[in-house]
């Protein structure tokens, strides 16, 4: 009897929840690749037979149900972007962990990528650029991602470029990027950016796609909206709240 309820176990809701999420697929030369919405902050992509997991959050899935990640991408320490727990159902004896120190310090284990450096996994060159604050602030005045603690991700194989925000504002480093094919932009008060300093960030760097993520309650039309003459840039909506 127990193990025919561990079949149902496996076979219940979690598992029907993994396979409704969304998903877009893209051919590049460094192999194919898809791209799992999982939810919020949190990626699941499948690059040329690897698996990535971008910041995984037991909130937003079972991850005892996702695959086993070859690399695990981690932008920050805050809960919501830095799960101990879903990072260890996914963890495999060769995963490869790329985090900030402040990470670091809550998982204890993994690879730091400071701010302007640079590291490869497989075909995949991987950048960290700043991710922090020019506005919003505690009410103690202290900024909610101070710079020098958050890192943004570009990743590069083959002819795509890919830019992750994790938690961030439209910072200069952001707009002087060049060459972005895919963008993911957060999106919530007061913690990131409002529609309009993600429409300033997009219009600096004109991604080919644009994928608003980890918008909470914030209104993805009002984006596309602000977008809707700069008919180069395609704004994507998907289900990240």
């Amino acid at each position: 009897m127990k193990y025919l309820l561990l079949i149902l176990l496996i076979a219940g809701p979690f598992c029907m929840k993994a396979q409704d999420f969304e998903t877009d697929s893209f051919e590049t030369s460094a192999g194919p690749l898809t791209i799992t919405f999982i939810g919020h902050g949190s990626l699941m992509m499948e690059w040329n037979g690897s698996i990535i997991h971008v910041d995984p959050s037991s909130r937003e899935a079972d991850y005892s149900q996702l695959p086993d990640a070859d690399l695990i991408l981690i932008t920050h320490h805050h809960g919501d972007h830095c799960d101990p727990r879903a990072v260890k159902e996914i963890t495999k004896e060769d995963t490869r962990v790329i985090l900030t120190a402040l990470a670091l310090d809550q998982l204890g284990s993994g690879d730091v990528l400071s701010i302007g450096d640079n590291t490869s996994f497989g075909p995949v060159n991987i950048e960290a650029l700043p991710a922090y604050n020019l506005v919003h602030k505690r009410d103690n005045g202290e900024f909610f991602h101070p710079k020098g603690c958050c890192n943004s991700y570009i990743l590069e194989g083959g002819d795509m470029r890919i830019f992750i925000g994790g938690d961030t504002e439209n910072t200069p480093e952001m707009k002087a990027m060049e060459n972005i094919d895919i963008a993911f932009l957060p999106m919530n008060l007061p913690y990131t950016m409002t529609p309009e300093m993600v429409a300033d960030a997009a219009a600096a760097f004109k991604p080919d796609i644009l994928y608003p993520y980890h918008f909470g309650s914030t209104d993805p039309a009002k984006l596309v909206e602000l977008l809707k003459d700069m008919p180069e840039i395609e704004v994507r909506v998907r289900d990240m709240p």
